[in-house]
């Protein structure tokens, strides 16, 4: 009996004396410190510092460019006509919408010819003067210049998807096609970046902007008034984020005069 009770006394003893070992190898630096809490079950826990946060820059402000010579009261007028409601996304295929047709019979479709009148310089044509082979054309929403054609988009200012959520799922196809092919207004069709209309997709302006701060107030009054032209809708977020964005360019076009 008096051999069983040693046992557990024995091994006592062998426990302290690694703890003394462990806690003497702590203080001089030999383990890492913490290491004797650790086999004791009792590691303190310190709160984390949280992260300094720096605090977000707003963005810059719009800046209303005089070249742009934006009627505000006029474009004000046609935003108040549009009717607001909600989205219907549902059902959109862009198969429905034929494009890039030559809706004149002619050999120049729709892209060409938006290609041939967007280029600052005469564009040059293939042979059988169906095709843009070369041109100059200034993206209006990064600014880039390009020459090839075939590294730029023609982008629907008011992309098919929402032209179709904002009243065009109603629309016949013949409708829809001429939407989709419209050359004969230079506000519904225009030449950009494959970058920039890519990035852009089917978002409007509550989700995307351009890029080029000083090109937001003539892209947003175009906008409104390709949406005013095709009796297109516009739900809540839209229509408050265009209306205080036209706000903020009409403060900075008076404060240019």
């Amino acid at each position: 009996m008096a051999r069983r009770r040693s046992l557990p006394i024995r091994a006592l003893l062998i426990v302290l004396a690694i703890l003394a070992v462990v806690a003497v190898a702590e203080r001089l630096h030999i383990i890492p410190p913490g290491t004797l809490d650790r086999l004791l079950g009792e590691e303190t826990h310190r709160p984390r510092q949280p992260r300094k946060q720096e605090p977000a820059e707003p963005p810059p402000p719009v800046v209303a460019r005089p070249a742009d010579r934006i009627d505000y009261a006029e474009v004000a007028r046609q935003l108040d006509g549009i009717r607001v409601e909600p989205e219907k996304r549902k059902g959109y295929q862009r198969e429905e919408w034929p494009h890039w047709l030559a809706l004149d019979g002619g050999c120049l479709n729709a892209r060409e010819k938006v290609l041939i009148r967007d280029s600052r310089r005469p564009a040059t044509l293939d042979a059988k003067g169906c095709g843009v082979k070369s041109g100059d054309w200034l993206d209006p929403y990064t600014a880039e210049r390009y020459t090839d054609p075939q590294m730029v988009d023609i982008d629907h200012r008011v992309p098919l998807e929402e032209a179709y959520a904002s009243g065009g799922y109603d629309w016949s196809r013949e409708k829809r096609a001429a939407y989709a092919n419209d050359t004969s207004d230079p506000l519904t069709l225009l030449v950009s970046s494959r970058e920039a209309n890519r990035a852009k997709g089917s978002k409007g302006p509550e989700e995307w902007l351009p890029p080029k701060r000083d090109g937001i107030c003539l892209y947003v009054a175009d906008w409104v008034l390709v949406k005013a032209r095709w009796s297109l809708t516009m739900d809540e977020r839209e229509r408050v984020t265009v209306g205080n964005i036209l706000n903020d360019c009409r403060a900075s076009a008076g404060q240019q005069r």
